[in-house]
């Protein structure tokens, strides 16, 4: 094979042989149930974190999805922000959700989304734990 004709099959080759590597970095997810008493729990401090799902979709966007659990006057880190969105889904507890410098306060049931490179924290501000999901999926 000459130099052309290799320059030529060299794009190709990547192309097909890319999808392969990054699947050996990141797991495709399949369909699965996960019963949440068999999730591992990662604990810091008195805050506690599961992971659910981690891994690539079909289309190839990563997927993450976890459970945090926070103390009364927890927080899982300093306010920051990121380029992928994510959303807050509040299952138990009274959480201070600070987005861009505006902060609500969300119980039960509530959800907040916060858009890409947006600052934002979440905070226990109740007398007892508080337990939410978290969302994240972004361009693999």
């Amino acid at each position: 094979m000459n130099r052309r004709k290799c320059c030529l099959v060299l794009p190709g080759l990547a192309a097909w042989v890319a999808p392969t590597l990054r699947a050996e970095v990141e797991p495709m997810l399949a369909s699965q149930a996960r019963p949440f008493d068999r999730l591992p729990v990662r604990r810091a401090g008195d805050n506690a974190f599961r992971e659910i799902f981690r891994g690539l979709t079909h289309e190839n966007f990563r997927l993450e999805v976890h459970e945090t659990t926070l103390a009364p006057g927890g927080r899982p880190h300093p306010p920051h922000h990121h380029r992928h969105e994510e959303m807050f889904l509040i299952r138990e507890g009274t959480v201070e959700v600070t987005i861009a410098g505006r902060s609500t306060r969300l119980g039960p049931g509530s959800a907040a989304f916060v858009a890409s490179m947006d600052e934002h924290g979440i905070q226990n501000v109740g007398d007892r734990r508080a337990r939410y999901f978290v969302v994240e999926m972004f361009s693999a």
